[in-house]
C-alpha cells in the first residue's frame, strides 16, 4: 500500500495511518515508542497510572522518540456504591474463594474502584505534557474539563458505536471520531446507550459514520492484517486502530497463559460479558464468564467487580489456568502475527512481513 489518505496523517503529524489502541495493562512503553519510530500513533493508556507513574513514562518516551503521543483515558462516572449489589457480587464468587483457599478478608478487601475517574488532575498533567494527541473511552469528560484539555493544543479523539454517538462526538469537537465496531476486543466505548446486543458490526458502520460526519473516521475492531486495513480505507475510513493484533507483540505485556488463549480462540468463542468491570468488553471465553455470564444482572456499576476479582485471578494464574482474567480479545485475533510492535506497523500498512505463526488454515492442516 503506497499511498495512505492523507486527512489522519496531516492531523496527528504521522507517516502512516495505524494507531494502536491503547490497551490498559497490555500497552508498554517499548510498544508505544516501536509503533511511533514505525511512522503510527503509540498510544499509552494513562487511566490506571498516578502522575508519578506518568511522568516517568512519558519521560522515557520522550527521549526515546521525538513522535507524536496519543495519551487515552476512560470517561466513565464515578460509581455510584450500592452495597446491596456488591455484597451480592461477593456472594456469588464465595464458592469459588473456597475453592481456592482464600479468605473472605481477601474478598472485602477487593472492594474499591482501582479506576479514577477523569478529572482537574489529569488536565493538571496534561498541561504538563503537552501530548499531541489525548483520546477517550465512553464518550467525553465535563465541558469544562475538555476545553482545559483543547488548550493544552492536542487533537482530541474518542470512540463511537453508533452514528448517533458519532454525531455527538462531532457536536462536542472531537477532531476524528473512532468507529468501534462489534468486533472489537476490550471495552464498548457506548456512551449513549448500553445495551450491547444493539453493536454494529464494522463493515456497516464505518461508511454510515463517515456519511454523517465531516471529520476523519478512523476504524477499530476485527483489523489485524494488511486485508482489514484495505477494507477500512475501501470503507471511507482515514485510518485504522488495532488492539488485538498487538497481544502476539514481544513488547506487549502479556502472559504466554494469556497469548495462547487469545491465538487459539476462533472468533465465535469470544465473547460480549459484563463480569469482568461492570461494563460490556469482549474476551475469550473463560470459566467465570460461562458460570456467571456473559451478562450479569444487578451488577454493580464499573468498575466496581474487577476488584474481588482480583485474588481469585491471581491464585488461579497460579495453577496455570485463566479461570478468572479477562482475556480482552477481538474477533481477528487467529490473524495475528508474533512481530515487534514496530514490524508489525509497517506490515499493516504495507503487508511487507512473513507471518511467525500460522493462519486459521495452517492449524486446521495441522490438526
Amino acid at each position: 500500500m503506497s499511498v495512505y489518505p492523507r486527512p489522519i496523517l496531516d492531523l496527528f503529524g504521522i507517516d502512516l495511518p495505524i494507531i494502536q489502541a491503547p490497551m490498559l495493562g497490555i500497552v508498554t512503553t517499548d510498544m508505544v515508542i516501536g509503533v511511533a519510530e514505525a511512522g503510527g500513533l503509540g498510544s499509552l493508556p494513562a487511566s490506571g497510572l498516578s502522575a508519578e507513574q506518568t511522568r516517568s513514562i512519558v519521560g522515557e518516551i520522550r527521549r526515546r522518540t521525538p513522535k507524536p503521543l496519543n495519551m487515552n483515558f476512560l470517561c466513565h462516572e464515578a460509581p455510584t456504591r450500592d452495597r446491596r449489589r456488591e455484597e451480592a457480587w461477593l456472594q456469588r464468587l464465595t464458592r469459588y474463594y473456597r475453592e481456592l483457599g482464600l479468605t473472605s478478608e481477601q474478598s472485602a478487601s477487593g472492594s474499591g474502584s482501582p479506576i479514577p475517574v477523569f478529572g482537574s488532575v489529569h488536565c493538571d498533567l496534561l498541561e504538563e505534557i503537552s501530548p499531541e494527541v489525548v483520546s477517550f473511552h465512553f464518550g467525553l469528560p465535563p465541558k469544562h474539563l475538555l476545553e482545559r484539555v483543547r488548550r493544552t493544543g492536542a487533537k482530541i479523539v474518542s470512540s463511537a458505536t453508533i452514528v448517533e454517538e458519532a454525531l455527538w462526538l462531532e457536536d462536542s469537537g472531537c477532531d476524528a471520531i473512532i468507529a468501534q465496531g462489534f468486533e472489537a476486543g476490550g471495552h464498548r466505548g457506548t456512551f449513549l446507550h448500553r445495551d450491547p446486543t444493539r453493536q454494529v458490526g464494522l463493515m456497516a458502520l464505518v461508511p454510515q459514520i463517515v456519511d454523517a460526519v465531516r471529520v476523519p473516521v478512523i476504524a477499530a475492531g476485527g483489523i489485524a492484517d494488511p486485508r482489514g486495513v484495505a477494507a477500512a480505507f475501501a470503507l471511507g475510513a482515514s485510518g485504522v486502530q488495532v488492539g488485538t493484533a498487538f497481544l502476539f507483540c514481544e513488547e506487549a505485556n502479556v502472559s504466554p497463559l494469556y497469548r495462547e488463549a487469545a491465538r487459539s480462540t476462533p472468533p465465535e468463542q469470544t465473547v460480549i460479558t459484563n463480569i469482568f468491570t461492570g461494563r460490556p468488553a469482549r474476551v475469550c471465553d473463560t470459566r467465570v464468564v460461562r458460570e456467571l455470564g456473559p451478562i450479569g444482572i444487578d451488577m454493580p456499576e464499573f468498575p466496581v467487580p474487577a476488584a474481588p476479582l482480583a485474588p481469585l485471578r491471581a491464585a488461579s494464574e497460579r495453577q496455570g489456568r485463566t479461570d478468572f482474567t479477562p482475556l480482552w480479545c477481538g474477533q481477528s485475533a487467529r490473524l495475528g502475527r508474533a512481530l515487534s510492535a514496530a514490524a508489525l506497523t509497517r506490515w499493516l500498512s504495507d503487508g511487507q512481513a512473513e507471518p511467525s505463526f500460522g493462519t486459521i488454515g495452517d492449524l486446521r492442516r495441522k490438526s
